[in-house]
């Protein structure tokens, strides 16, 4: 299910005093399959762009195709767009309501029709594809559970309407680490797994270095950069103007770079990394046992 946007743009409060371009015609297109990661610094349009794509907004102009069909078209349904596209908001957790992890996935099914024996059938696969126990957990209440616990029954309530496409606003900001692992590791099976394209939102560079395809890079609403992470965080110094940290690695291999120039700054892989940093200091070891 590929997605298509051309020349689209947004403009919040328009004619008003404090009237601002959220995106700037903006153009690009994802492939089936695809894991892409969408980095900038807060108000560069990340949030903005997402629900775009699921039909929560409308541009101003330009297009937005999703599966061949435009979405952006008058009088278009977003019915089954939203079927097929599942956007889950940043701390959705905040969204729970229901008396039980069980009835609160169930919502949004019940609500496109489901019902019955397809129903229970599908939100104990979708409890269970985001790793946690439908027996042990489905009568329990999800405000009772961990923060790690409560992101997965959220994503879980959005993957029970069985999308092509998921869209994760920040899924890991505010958990503690071990959950933050965890989270990513649920992600990375349900792309593989489940073949979704995804759209993964986050401050992290090293987890969008770890699970990208391509990385979209925007900033004041403009989309300045659409690559491969290594072309992307190989341009550091353009991320770093426009205030965008790279992976902690890179960082890294660049403080060494500019101590001695013989070491290779633009490096994204841990194991590489160790390599020249072992190869680095064996030269040094030996140069001076032979001075």
């Amino acid at each position: 299910m590929s997605i298509e946007v051309k020349n689209i743009n947004h403009i919040y409060a328009e004619g008003l005093p404090f009237e601002t371009v959220a995106l700037n015609d903006i153009s690009f297109n994802i492939d089936d399959g695809k894991f892409v990661g969408i980095i900038g610094h807060t108000g560069s349009g990340k949030s903005t762009l997402l629900q775009h794509l699921n039909g929560l907004l409308k541009p101003k102009s330009g297009s937005i195709t999703v599966d061949g069909v435009d979405i952006t078209a008058p009088g278009k349904k977003m019915t089954e767009i939203r079927k097929k596209v599942g956007l889950v908001f940043q701390y959705p957790e905040y969204q729970l309501f229901e008396e039980t992890v069980e009835k609160d996935v169930a919502f949004g099914p019940k609500n496109l029709g489901m019902q019955g024996e397809e129903l229970e059938a599908t939100v104990k696969e979708a409890i269970e594809l985001v790793g946690l126990d439908f027996e042990e957990i489905k009568e329990r209440s999800p405000f009772d559970l961990s923060g790690g616990q409560k992101r997965r029954v959220a994503i879980a309530g959005v993957i029970a309407m069985k999308p092509k496409i998921l869209i994760l606003d920040e899924p890991t900001a505010g958990l503690d680490p071990k959950a933050h692992r965890e989270l990513l590791s649920t992600i990375k099976k349900l792309h593989k797994n489940e073949k979704l394209t995804i759209l993964f939102v986050s401050h992290n560079m090293d987890d969008i270095m770890e699970m990208a395809d391509s990385v979209m890079v925007l900033e004041n609403g403009t989309l300045v950069m659409n690559d491969s992470p290594e072309r992307v965080f190989s341009r550091w110094e353009e991320l770093e103007k426009i205030g965008l940290n790279v992976p902690q690695i890179t960082e890294l291999m660049k403080k060494l770079e500019k101590k001695d120039s013989s070491i290779e700054g633009n490096v994204f892989d841990m194991e590489k990394a160790a390599s020249i940093i072992k190869n680095y200091i064996n030269s040094k070891e030996s140069k001076a046992q032979n001075d």
